[in-house]
């Protein structure tokens, strides 16, 4: 499957790729940790012991994993569309606009939630010492904002890319979805 790091220039592709090497890391880190987790917990209520307050610390985890997930799937264009226009616009040149609509959407929505997550991590931080935590750990909320702030702005960092493509070259597919190639 091509990338959309692989229509960027180098200096820029080459950095994304790097970054989502570490996704990929981090959403396979986490999810083996989410399953490690819950087979521990099961194995040890089995035997009637309990693992305290496992859901804080696998909670923040989770956060990481399923928010740098999204980024994975808004940067091969498999994230959630109910884009019906592409089925029925057949016209090559108007799918080409619709696409340059719906990608400048896209950016412009994650860049306003990008910063609603700017404000939450700011407020957090201003918050500081009295920062909210969890109950028994007191593992601080900062923690998966952070993950969801990051999250959103690599968001819009693709859908940047995207729409950069999608301007630059004029023959990329009009649907916008990635091409599979074999």
């Amino acid at each position: 499957m091509t990338s959309v790091t692989d229509k960027l220039p180098v200096a820029v592709g080459r950095p994304l790729n790097l970054i989502l090497k570490v996704m990929r890391l981090i959403v396979t880190v986490s999810g083996f940790v989410m399953a490690g987790t819950f087979l521990f917990v099961v194995l040890v209520r089995n035997f009637g012991g309990n693992l305290f307050a496992f859901e804080e610390w696998l909670m923040a985890i989770s956060f990481w994993g399923f928010f740098m997930g999204a980024v994975l799937a808004s940067e091969r264009r498999m994230h959630i569309n109910a884009d019906i226009l592409s089925v029925i616009i057949t016209n090559p040149h108007l799918a080409w606009w619709r696409q340059l609509v719906v990608q400048i959407i896209e950016f412009v929505v994650t860049m306003i939630i990008s910063y609603w997550a700017y404000l939450m991590v700011r407020d957090e931080i201003l918050s500081y010492p009295i920062w909210q935590t969890t109950a028994a750990l007191k593992i601080p909320f900062l923690f998966w904002r952070t993950g969801i702030f990051l999250s959103f702005i690599f968001m819009s960092v693709f859908a940047a890319a995207h729409l950069y493509v999608h301007i630059v070259d004029r023959n990329a597919p009009a649907s916008g979805r990635a091409e599979v190639t074999s």
